[in-house]
């Protein structure tokens, strides 16, 4: 392989990185029309079709990297995303399954990217249910999202979320305690602590909640209008 094209390879990879797409895709593609045999180079391509919802070409992409290696764990699982996005929902499972079954250990546990992969694959089902406002169909998903990563607290964030919304809220203080243990410096974490105390008519606690957040972020708007809405109903 010459010169050029392994300076082509990382500047695709570095603007991947960077998820500067469009670059990334320039550099990738001139690499793999001299050298198809790259499953990470597919992979990137498959992502970056996959995210402008380009699902056929990035099928593509996914179903070459895994040609070239079959063990290849993430484009695996990016390969059932796509199909369960194309309606395709039992090949989907399959190549589910089968990414779920490669990447365990010999003891049985699974690798620690794709459990974050597949975490998140939980939020997002998670995510749906809570757009249609089914709370608590949305609070098991999220669930299962954090067996797998107890330390994504964004989604724990979501989690306290529906839980308030879907009125338990002593719950969802406890979720959001926990992340402000972890991060104590987590404004949006912080905000959210202050709605919902504001929910359950607790305002001093509210009040609170949202000062200790404009210490950290003096700007934020958010605690600036929930501040100046409790401050006008006291009048």
């Amino acid at each position: 392989m010459d010169e050029r094209i392994k300076e082509m390879m990382r500047l695709g990879r570095d603007a991947y990185k960077k998820k500067e797409y469009a670059r990334a895709e320039s550099y990738l593609s001139d690499v793999l029309e001299k050298h198809d045999d790259f499953a990470d180079l597919h992979n990137m391509m498959g992502v970056i079709h996959h995210d402008r919802g380009q699902f056929v070409k990035a099928q593509t992409h996914f179903e070459r990297a895994l040609a070239i290696n079959p063990g290849y764990t993430e484009a695996a699982l990016n390969l059932a995303v796509t199909y369960n996005d194309l309606g395709r929902y039992s090949e989907a499972k399959k190549i589910y399954a089968q990414a779920l079954s490669s990447s365990q250990s010999s003891d049985g546990d699974l690798d620690p990217f794709v459990q974050g992969k597949i975490s998140n694959m939980y939020a997002a089902i998670g995510d749906v249910y809570q757009s249609t406002g089914l709370f608590q169909a949305a609070a098991v998903e999220y669930r299962k999202a954090l067996s797998l990563a107890p330390g994504f607290v964004d989604i724990r964030l979501k989690l306290a979320q529906v839980l308030r919304d879907g009125d338990q809220r002593e719950d969802a203080l406890a979720e959001l305690q926990r992340i402000l243990d972890e991060r104590p410096q987590y404004v949006a974490a912080r905000v959210h602590l202050g709605i919902t105390f504001y929910v359950l008519g607790r305002n001093d606690e509210a009040i609170a909640a949202w000062q200790e957040a404009l210490k950290t972020d003096p700007d934020n708007r958010s605690c600036k209008m929930y501040l100046n809405l409790v401050s006008g109903q006291d009048d």
